[in-house]
């Protein structure tokens, strides 16, 4: 069996952690297992089930990449682990001190992944940028969710786009879901239901969310908006939900482990990131078969229907947010999963292409690369 050690910074239900559980879960794990060195002390969602499937989860402490204590704890843990020769990188910038001290064992197989196509604007941009120049230095392998992913993360290198796949049946519109789902959450069924899915950080703008419902509430009185995760932002979202006066408008539903079911209970799906990877919520919420508003710093990739995603600017006000949520009402929603199947998001197909990367890889020599899976995409 092959052991695949993923590094990460907890798994949570965030977008990156789902889409590594979607592909964990679709592995032939008699042939290839998961492993997960995490950097945060506390049991994550996904934690027990990665654990009932057989993988490992080892916790280091916070990742400072001028560490130098770090870097001796994680050359040794490579050092008492030679079975892992292949290591997976999602760390964004910072994947570089991975990299580079796994290189340094004699790792093979040093695969990085990029997952977002910007940064926050802050003190640790200059040394994010810093790190991110780095990575062509120690990474064996290039991966991305989208193409404008992997422009931003590897300037000038070769790298292929991994798609952030799903079980597209899993979303299916089910017309009698969703009744169920408004029923659980005392929801009428002629109510307008405005949804998000994402953990509240600066990225997801939710603070702007926020001001473009209040808006819309003008509009449609009587609507609701669903805001599903969690995050070290939430406590100011709901203070300024509660300053504004909607907080019997706004539901708060934390962690969900049944966000299929959720998205069949809303009307239309509003995303204003500042940036994204791809948004892998959004591809989500099309194959349900919600019309999706979304903020025009978000890869074009994630629009994978016909006529179903809009894509708006963040310049523009809450008011014509509003505005243009409310003209997606008359949508209706129907089964997208031809079409998200088509656009190449068909989790079966690109998982098996990813179990072949990992077992052509784990055979490598020290420092060498593969083409297989570029050619396979």
């Amino acid at each position: 069996m092959i052991r695949i050690l993923h590094i990460v910074t907890y798994m949570g239900r965030g977008g990156l952690e789902t889409m590594l559980m979607n592909y964990y879960r679709h592995m032939p794990r008699d042939k290839i297992q998961f492993d997960f060195l995490v950097h945060r002390d506390f049991t994550a969602d996904y934690d027990r089930e990665i654990s009932s499937m057989g993988g490992k989860i080892y916790h280091f402490p916070r990742l400072i990449p001028w560490s130098c204590s770090y870097r001796r704890q994680l050359m040794a843990f490579f050092n008492e682990h030679p079975e892992y020769r292949v290591v997976h990188v999602h760390q964004d910038c910072l994947s570089a001190v991975a990299l580079a001290c796994a290189k340094q064992c004699g790792v093979p197989v040093r695969i990085v992944h990029s997952h977002v196509n910007n940064q926050d604007i802050n003190w640790k941009y200059p040394l994010k940028c810093y790190y991110r120049n780095k990575i062509p230095f120690f990474a064996t392998d290039f991966f991305a969710c989208s193409q404008s992913a992997g422009e931003w993360m590897f300037k000038g290198h070769t790298f292929s786009v991994i798609p952030n796949a799903i079980d597209a049946n899993s979303f299916v519109y089910r017309p009698e879901t969703a009744k169920e789902m408004r029923r659980r959450l005392h929801i009428d069924a002629n109510t307008c239901v405005i949804g998000h899915v994402g953990r509240f950080h600066p990225q997801k703008n939710h603070s702007f969310l926020i001001d473009i419902f209040y808006a819309f509430l003008s509009l449609h009185p009587e609507s609701i908006l669903l805001l599903a995760g969690e995050g070290s932002g939430r406590a100011a979202i709901q203070k300024k939900v509660h300053l504004l006066g909607i907080s019997s408008h706004v539901y708060f539903t934390g962690s969900r482990t049944d966000i299929p079911d959720l998205l069949q209970a809303m009307d239309v799906f509003v995303f204003p990131s500042h940036y994204e990877g791809l948004g892998i919520s959004i591809v989500e919420a099309q194959a349900s078969g919600l019309p999706c508003l979304i903020s025009d710093t978000i890869p074009k990739e994630c629009m994978v229907t016909d006529h179903l995603v809009f894509r708006y600017s963040l310049k523009k006000p809450p008011d014509m947010w509003a505005k243009k949520i409310a003209s997606l009402l008359h949508i209706p929603k129907r089964t997208r999963t031809d079409e998200i199947l088509q656009a190449g998001y068909d989790l079966t197909d690109t998982a098996k292409k990813l179990a072949a990367f990992y077992t052509e890889a784990e055979g490598r020599n020290s420092y060498g690369t593969s083409d297989n899976f570029h050619a396979n995409l």
